[in-house]
């Protein structure tokens, strides 16, 4: 026990020496040096260099060996693959992206053959080879069906149906691999260190190619009966056409009413009917903030839609906390934020406070990277 809570002192805060290591742990000074000893010895931390500008001989530093281990975190969607590898420490040192030709139906075993070559580019853009992983995490759109294996509500995925997906990774890697719904990564690095850092029931809604939520209580995900809990894509909303036939799924922004009012290409249809034309949903959304007139409908329109998802799902799951995410909450930023709120008044008895997304880069990724640093660090910190 005290070997982890070392471990884990010296991954939040860097370097230490090892009379502060005693001081956080609690531990005397003999015994810290005799944990520092049998850690070194382990190969799992190691010198490095001395702290200066305190009273006496500048003590040693020690920090994890944060190259005896790696892991890859990959993000996946319509458009292609992006793989990171990072040390133990966190530390990105090699990232490959593979657009979506490479997937083409095409392809025999598109998934694995995808998933290795992304991979196997951020491991050589680290200098490293497959040897060096130990767990993988990919974020995808959807979720495995705990009772079958298979992802579900991802048809616009082929071929990452398949009931062994996660077995057959597992072995064109060579590493545990895990799969899991890209939003709910999401929510797990908000809650990390994004947002919601603060709170334990909380949802995340996902406002981008596709619509979907997370839904944290008491500090765990809700996954649901089929690994579908959050998939509000499908909700029906006035207003919306309904999927009710099967070929509709195959298109991101189908779905039951939600998605068809809120995804990316919802919004850029919103904004074309009113008359403000644009490359894709965050143009559309820049051009709607600085236009008046058009531009203010606009985000009227937009912030009602939002407003009527997220009040449905206050009223079944009464969070402490919404996370808005994504690329059409963030491109409407604040003032889009603020036409949510006023929107939710009446829609909704409970009131939950309503937060923009704090994290930076990839949410996906950094959820995804999360997960699989808490897993290889559990392995490989076990000293027992």
């Amino acid at each position: 026990m005290n070997d982890r809570a070392a471990l884990d002192l010296l991954v939040a805060h860097g370097p230490l020496t090892r009379t502060q290591l005693g001081e956080l742990t609690g531990l005397s000074k003999p015994t810290a040096s005799q944990l520092l000893s049998r850690l070194a010895a382990a190969g799992l931390v190691r010198a490095t260099g001395t702290a200066t500008g305190r009273p006496g001989p500048n003590a040693q530093l020690y920090e994890i060996n944060a190259t005896i281990a790696h892991v890859a975190a990959l993000s996946v969607d319509p458009l292609g693959v992006t793989a990171v590898v990072a040390d133990l420490a966190g530390t990105v040192v090699g990232e490959h992206r593979l657009p979506a030709d490479a997937m083409a139906d095409g392809v025999r075993d598109r998934t694995s053959t995808v998933v290795v070559e992304a991979v196997d580019g951020a491991l050589r853009a680290a200098g490293l080879g497959r040897d060096a992983l130990h767990r993988t995490v990919i974020g995808t759109p959807g979720a495995l069906d705990p009772r079958t294996g298979a992802l579900r509500y991802a048809p616009h995925l082929p071929g990452w149906q398949s009931r062994t997906v996660r077995e057959d990774l597992t072995a064109a890697l060579g590493t545990p691999v895990v799969i899991e719904n890209d939003v709910n990564l999401v929510a797990l690095a908000e809650h990390d260190r994004g947002t919601a850092q603060d709170f334990d029931n909380f949802v995340l809604v996902w406002a981008d190619e596709g619509v979907g939520a997370a839904i944290v209580l008491d500090g765990a995900l809700l996954r649901g009966a089929t690994g579908g809990a959050g998939e509000i894509g499908y909700m029906p909303l006035p207003g919306a056409p309904l999927a009710r036939e099967a070929e509709t799924f195959a298109r991101p922004d189908a779905g039951g009413g939600f998605q068809r009012l809120a995804s990316s290409p919802a919004v850029l249809a919103l904004a074309e009917a009113h008359g403000i034309s644009a490359r894709d949903a965050p143009a559309a959304l820049a051009e709607a903030l600085v236009t008046s007139g058009a531009g203010d409908a606009v985000l009227a329109e937009l912030a009602h839609r939002l407003a009527t998802g997220i009040a449905s799902v206050i009223a079944v799951v009464d969070p402490e906390l919404v996370v808005l995410s994504g690329e059409v909450a963030q491109a409407g930023g604040e003032r889009l934020l603020s036409l949510v709120q006023e929107e939710l008044t009446g829609l909704a008895l409970p009131r939950p406070q309503l937060r923009l997304s704090a994290l930076d880069g990839s949410p996906i990724l950094i959820g995804a990277l999360r997960t699989a640093l808490a897993d290889a660090r559990d392995t490989v910190f076990d000293t027992g």
